[in-house]
């Protein structure tokens, strides 16, 4: 009596045993930590996509202990070796990538991946697999459109996370064994992605409206409205092109790896095309319905954003100057898409509590890096948790030179043109220094939102003393 041999099960890698697609990511780690040498990309890619993979590969590491492996389609691979079946790991990625993580797993009996000058995709799979195993003579589990000739030529075919219009098409050879789909929500996760809850960052863009009295002017209200989506289109641009290029970094992150692009629950692929989408409606918008000086303010702020994602976040000092002056930036888009003038007073006042602001965020990610008993250089930045203190000391005195200066705007004979009661206004500085007070206290206790901004306009204390402040202002008019 002769037993049967189980057939053989192959596994992809790209959007199957992993929620990610290495070629994408290594092209973003090589963009980020080469960008001087981004012509050499398209020298690759003609000489054949084999080719750039394989010199992305010898240039590119990649953590393989991070990446975000699918956990139904690890359970499906150790069900099947109980079963003392041989697994392969077939892929297109380059096999410098493909060992590690074969090697990592510890689940994989070969491994079958992209060698120059040969790309281990699509017919080229099929081709390869049939050639080893025969016509219909393994089980194969992938996930795109471009498994369809490999899933024509399996015994049977698992379906995992499938392409759209994927699971139409392979159903067709009649040999689809199982289907394993993750539950997400598309919707809340591009909500998460575009970052919807940092927008209310942009509604800086009213401050000028607020300080030049021209709230109930229609016109310049509606311009702020204006210029608030598109400076949001715009910021949600930047921070998916953020999150691309900070995909490691993300994952080593305690909370930063559950963001849609580091977890794999969005695919880099929308990724790359929301990017040019996002920026093609912000600025097509802003050239159409705003003043020049509003669509150079944008520009400024999109290459100030990409230089601190590329460059300026990792030098230390630089990265919460940088942080400050992005949120200054927006209250000049308000001035300029409302037709006003910026202030020295403004501009000041600004210059440091945000400043303080930055040094805040800061402060938080040292502090949680230190409860993690963690005293080396923060990844991707330019602080050691022992730099805490110097930052707190920094951030409180910058966050009190605010209040000079709104001190020194009441005497400003501008100032006591603008309002009837100028002299009202003091009142405001024992609110904002309380403010300013407590929010230090609260970070260095570690109850501080990683974002000061999102937790100023979420905390009832906060909101309260923004009301009293705002009142204050009133009575003074």
């Amino acid at each position: 009596m002769s037993i049967k041999i189980p057939v053989p099960l192959v596994v992809d890698l790209d959007g199957t045993l992993i929620r990610t697609d290495l070629l994408y990511q290594s092209l973003f780690f090589f963009v980020k930590q080469r960008p001087f040498e981004l012509f050499s990309l398209f020298i690759w890619l003609s000489r054949g996509k084999s080719h750039l993979k394989t010199e992305l590969a010898k240039r590119i590491s990649i953590d393989v202990s991070v990446l975000p492996y699918n956990p139904e389609v690890i359970a499906l691979i150790e069900s099947e070796r109980a079963k003392n079946r041989q697994i392969i790991l077939a892929t297109a990625s380059h096999k410098i990538y493909a060992s590690q993580i074969a090697d990592y797993l510890n689940l994989f009996d070969r491994v079958l991946a992209t060698e120059d000058p040969n790309n281990l995709s699509s017919h080229a799979k099929r081709d390869c697999l049939v050639a080893e195993f025969g016509e219909g003579g393994f089980d194969y589990a992938g996930n795109s459109h471009a498994d369809i000739p490999v899933w024509a030529s399996a015994a049977k075919a698992y379906l995992v996370n499938p392409e759209k219009g994927v699971e139409q098409r392979a159903a067709k050879n009649g040999n689809v064994e199982r289907i394993i789909k993750s539950k997400h929500r598309p919707f809340g996760l591009w909500l998460k992605a575009l970052r919807a809850h940092q927008w209310m960052k942009n509604l800086l863009i009213f401050v000028p409206l607020l300080a030049a009295h021209e709230l109930m002017n229609s016109t310049a209200l509606l311009n702020a409205l204006l210029a608030f989506v598109i400076f949001s289109l715009c910021a949600s641009s930047v921070y998916v092109l953020n999150d691309l290029m900070d995909l490691e970094e993300d994952r080593h992150h305690q909370k930063k790896r559950s963001r849609p692009f580091a977890s794999g629950t969005l695919s880099i692929k929308t990724a790359v095309i929301a990017v040019p989408l996002l920026l093609l409606a912000a600025f097509g918008s802003s050239l159409l319905f705003m003043p020049w000086h509003f669509t150079l303010i944008l520009g400024i702020y999109y290459c100030v954003t990409f230089a601190y994602s590329s460059v300026l976040k990792r030098v230390t000092a630089a990265d919460i100057i940088t942080l400050s002056l992005l949120y200054t930036i927006r209250i000049l888009a308000g001035v300029f898409a409302c037709n006003l003038t910026p202030t020295f007073w403004m501009l000041a006042f600004s210059m440091f509590i945000f400043l303080s602001l930055a040094l805040v965020k800061r402060y938080s990610e040292l502090r949680e890096a230190r409860l993690m008993h963690n005293h080396e250089k923060t990844k991707g930045r330019g602080y050691y948790p022992a730099d805490l203190e110097m930052i707190s000391s920094l951030g409180a005195a910058s966050g009190y030179l605010s209040v000079m200066v709104l001190a020194l705007y009441i005497q400003d004979q501008s100032t006591i043109a603008m309002y009837r009661h100028p002299q009202m206004i003091w009142a405001a500085c024992p609110v904002l220094l309380f403010w300013i007070t407590r929010l230090w206290l609260l970070t260095n206790r570690g109850e501080m939102h990683d974002d000061p901004v999102i937790y100023a306009v979420t905390d009832k204390v906060s909101l309260l003393s923004g009301l009293v402040f705002g009142i204050i202002f009133w009575l003074a008019m």
